[in-house]
């Protein structure tokens, strides 16, 4: 019995021991599937954790390249700014010696020792340099989180009271000033348009930013002008160190060889910033006088121009008015006055004449006549009849009986028998009306819509241009197709009598506008236009000559799709015969001259400017708002285009003015005077410089 009971008790020991060991048995093969996990299947994971945690990745910020006008003259530029900044980890041990500092940057600072309460709340709404804290609190903050960082107390301080802080810092452990730099814009509100402003880098793109080595809350992006559409060329490649930390953030060595940042480009634009400042006031001059003597009150106050050199496409001035004072975002944007340029009507945040489009009116007729001659729709020499008005079935299809629409010209009284020459010389509307969507027996069959297209295409409407500014507008030029999926109609007799002279839905920007006469000023040759003429290294070397680009020759280059009798697309083109150009260009040489309809803005030229006037009824939100939209006398818009000398052109000009009612005048006079003060300006600099040529020469 003595042996069954100590038989049972070794049993209970031995089921004891059974259990202790598969205890340990499980613990260690739970202990083992942890250390596989970790060391093998998530290694590679929590390596990357511990590396997170060694090793800080140093970005330094390269510099931005600086804008220059044609001529040097500095549109945007870095300047220093600084921050006065504390390391916690190098600040005295001894706490009296610390107070006297915070005591000493109090009295010299202007701001206070100590000052708010510090929990998980102010804390969370802390950002250095944006706080109400007091010296004491943000160094605590900062000490807790990088104790070996800088983190500023004041920044943007007057480099007078920076330098008298590095001064004291002699005897300041810990105490320090940090330079930054901003961006300076020296002719601010006048060439806003085209060099643009910088912001922080958008939260779309964030993550593509920092990939490529950019700073999220430090390094700044490019929002409108060259600034934006150059901003891979001028931002250049921040620096980048790898290097191992310890837990309070201190350095301790480098792990891979250090990449120095590479500075932006400089860029030298095409504008002149003295034409510039010529364009600028012309427009404003004009617009302050017709609204002065406007007796239905203000006129305009929008309007655009734009100068270019044909032969190269250069853009000598680009103006939109209004716009935006973007030295007013240099340090940062200011909320309101953002706010209140996106909600203002004239839109001062758009380029007007890149980004905008409006009905082009009269100036679009050179479009109607090239064509019609080119097809044969008429002679040149063919009088066709302008009785002042005329009565026109609109009707949507050859059954449709329609309704009897007035179309008139803008010389009540009529032009009598009209060639084409006189036709743009005197910009007669029934002339273009006729010869585009044909009339009786007179015109049988006219240009008609998808032709007229084919020819707008040609001369840059409804086409991108390629300058180097963002976001340009590609304006309507619309065709039978466009209509009925778009509008869901067919296409109606009036509507191609209303595009035959830049009306209905025919819409464009200055600058395609610009492009179309151009193409007759060169001939045919349709350029790029350009807004950059050189991009220069740190060193001002050359690493990028300007070179012009012709995009097309209508008469030599087919552009123009070939229709057969059924009005279906062949497949083939053509190009414009040289000689249509040469009409074009012999009316447009008559318009400046006694009869035409610039005859009074261009009185007097000595240029040998030619020209084109426009007037286009337009009926758009804002006019609708004041009640201007009335059948039979709608707002107009004001355009004119020109260029100078007619042999050898220099200088070509578009000047639109919204709302400004007469083209001949409104925007006639400030073109008049920007090409003056071109050839007022290239005389000056020959003189100047005792050459034979210009900097704004061809």
């Amino acid at each position: 019995m003595i042996n069954g009971f100590n038989k049972e008790k070794l049993d209970f020991k031995n089921r004891r021991f059974l259990l202790f060991y598969v205890a340990m048995f499980l613990l260690i093969l739970y202990y083992i599937y942890r250390l596989v996990m970790i060391q093998i299947v998530q290694g590679d994971y929590y390596l990357a954790l511990a590396d997170e945690n060694r090793i800080s990745v140093v970005r330094e910020q390269s510099t931005r390249g600086i804008i220059y006008d044609r001529n040097g003259v500095v549109l945007a530029r870095n300047v220093p700014t600084y921050d006065i900044v504390i390391i916690p980890a190098e600040l005295p041990a001894d706490d009296g010696d610390v107070q006297e500092i915070y005591r000493v940057l109090s009295a010299k600072l202007d701001i206070p020792v100590n000052n708010g309460e510090i929990n998980n709340e102010t804390v969370r709404l802390y950002s250095e340099c944006g706080t109400d804290f007091g010296i004491t609190q943000i160094v605590y903050i900062a000490n807790s989180l990088t104790p070996y960082g800088e983190t500023g107390i004041v920044c943007d301080v007057p480099e007078q009271k920076a330098m008298e802080i590095q001064e004291l810092s002699v005897n300041m452990p810990g105490v320090g000033v940090r330079v930054n730099s901003i961006r300076e814009y020296p002719t601010g509100y006048n060439t806003s348009e085209v060099v643009g402003f910088l912001g922080p880098i958008p939260g779309g793109i964030a993550d593509e930013m920092e990939a490529r080595g950019f700073i999220l809350n430090k390094d700044k992006y490019g929002y409108a002008g060259v600034e934006s559409s150059l901003q891979n060329l001028l931002s250049g490649k921040n620096g980048r160190r790898v290097v191992e930390v310890d837990v309070a953030g201190l350095e301790m060595r480098d792990l891979e060889p250090p990449l120095n940042p590479v500075p932006g480009y400089n860029i030298k634009l095409t504008i002149d910033v003295r034409l510039q400042e010529v364009a600028r006031a012309a427009l404003l001059d004009t617009m302050a006088f017709y609204n002065r003597v406007n007796i239905e009150g203000m006129l305009t106050e929008d309007g655009a121009a734009i100068a270019m050199n044909p032969q190269t496409g250069e853009v000598l001035a680009l103006v939109s008015e209004p716009t935006f004072e973007n030295n007013r975002m240099t340090r940062y944007i200011p909320a309101y006055y953002y706010q209140q340029l996106s909600i203002d009507q004239s839109k001062p945040l758009l380029n007007h004449v890149t980004q905008v489009a409006q009905p082009p009116g009269s100036v679009f007729k050179i479009v109607t006549g090239i064509g019609a001659i080119n097809e044969k729709v008429v002679d040149p020499d063919f009088l066709v009849h302008c009785p002042g008005r005329m009565f026109v079935q609109n009707s949507y299809s050859p059954n449709d009986p329609g309704s009897q629409q007035e179309y008139v010209c803008h010389l009540r009284t009529g032009h009598g028998g009209v060639d084409y020459i006189h036709a743009l010389a005197w910009s007669c509307n029934l002339y273009f009306n006729k010869v585009g969507g044909g009339y009786q027996n007179e015109v049988p069959n006219g240009l008609g819509i998808d032709l007229l297209a084919q020819y707008s295409h040609a001369l840059g409407y409804g086409e991108v241009s390629g300058i180097e500014l963002t976001g340009e507008e590609m304006g309507m030029v619309p065709t039978r197709t466009w209509k009925r999926v778009n509008r869901g109609e067919s296409w109606a007799t009036g509507d191609t009598y209303l595009a035959s002279m830049g009306q209905g839905y025919i819409s464009s920007s200055p600058l395609q506008v610009l492009g179309s006469f151009v193409t007759v000023a060169n001939s045919g040759v349709h350029v790029k236009p350009t807004v950059i003429r050189e991009v220069l290294d740190e060193r001002g070397n050359v690493v990028l000559p300007f070179t012009p680009t012709m995009l097309w020759d209508i008469t030599k280059d087919p552009k123009i799709m070939i229709f057969d009798e059924d009005g279906l697309e062949t497949g083939e083109y053509k190009t414009v015969d040289p000689y249509v150009i040469d009409l074009t260009r012999q009316g447009l040489r008559m318009v400046p001259q006694p009869g035409g309809t610039a005859e009074e803005a261009f009185a007097g030229d000595t240029h040998q400017s030619s020209a084109k006037t426009g007037t286009a009824e337009y009926c758009d939100d804002i006019a609708n708002e004041k009640g201007l939209c009335q059948f039979g006398n709608w707002p107009s818009h004001a355009w004119t285009a020109a260029y100078a000398p007619y042999d050898n052109p220099e200088i070509a000009v578009v000047v639109f003015m919204y709302n400004g009612k007469e083209g001949a005048y409104t925007a006639g006079y400030p073109t008049r005077r920007i090409v003056d003060n071109y050839f007022l300006l290239k005389e000056y600099d020959m003189e100047r410089q005792g050459e034979t040529t210009s900097p704004l020469a061809p």
